[in-house]
C-alpha cells in the first residue's frame, strides 16, 4: 500500500505554490514533497514535468523553497533580502534552461529543454519569484494572517488586503477557532 501524503496546495502564482509545498511552517509542520518521486507530480501538476529526481535534486528544490520563502518574507515585511536566499535563487534561476512560450489561448507556457531535468523546472520557479519579489507584476507579498502557517503569498485582490494564504485551510481555521472562542464567551441562554 503507498504511502498516502497530503494535497498539494495550488495557486496561481509558481513561486509562492511552491513554497507552499511546506505549510504550518509556525506549527505542525506539513511536508507536501517528502520524497523525489512527490516532487516529479508536483512539478507535473504545475506544468513542468520533468522524467524523474533524484535525493539531491530535491535538496536542491527544498533549499530553493526555502529560499524563495525566506526572501519574499523578507520582500513582505519590507527588510532586507537575506544575501545567501537571493544568490541560491539566482543560481538556480541561471541553472535551469527553459523558453516562455505562447499558448494558442493567449497564456505563458514553460517549455523545458527536451532533456528536461529537475534543474530546468527549478530555473522557472526561481524566474517566477524573481519577477514577483523585484514586483515586476501587479499585486503584492503578503505573509498568512494564521498564526501557525505565515506562509508568503502573492495578494492580487483589488484591495490588496487579503489575510490567508488560502481561504479553504487557513482561513476558514481562523474563522472557525474565531467562532468557538464567541460562543465559549456566550452564555448558552443567550444563543
Amino acid at each position: 500500500m503507498p504511502a498516502r501524503f497530503p494535497d498539494f496546495r495550488l495557486g496561481t502564482v509558481l513561486a509562492t505554490s511552491f513554497t507552499g509545498t511546506l505549510s504550518e511552517r509556525r506549527g505542525d509542520a506539513v511536508e507536501r514533497i517528502p520524497t523525489p518521486q512527490r516532487l516529479v507530480d508536483w512539478l507535473a501538476v504545475n506544468g513542468l514535468a520533468v522524467e524523474s529526481c533524484t535525493s539531491a535534486q530535491l535538496e536542491l528544490a527544498w533549499e530553493l523553497r526555502e529560499s524563495i520563502h525566506a526572501a519574499a518574507t523578507a520582500a513582505a515585511v519590507q527588510a532586507a533580502l537575506p544575501v545567501s536566499a537571493v544568490q541560491i535563487i539566482n543560481d538556480r534561476s541561471i541553472q535551469g534552461r527553459a523558453a516562455a512560450v505562447l499558448t494558442p489561448e493567449g497564456h505563458r507556457r514553460w517549455q523545458l529543454s527536451s532533456a528536461s531535468c529537475v534543474e530546468d523546472a527549478l530555473g522557472v520557479i526561481a524566474a517566477d519569484a524573481i519577477s514577483i519579489i523585484a514586483g515586476e507584476r501587479d499585486g503584492k507579498l503578503a505573509l498568512c494572517a494564521s498564526p501557525t502557517c505565515q506562509a508568503a503569498f502573492f495578494d492580487t485582490s483589488q484591495s490588496r488586503t487579503r489575510r490567508w494564504c488560502d481561504m479553504n485551510t487557513c482561513g476558514n481555521r481562523q474563522k472557525k477557532a474565531r467562532f468557538n472562542a464567541n460562543q465559549r464567551k456566550t452564555p448558552p441562554g443567550e444563543r
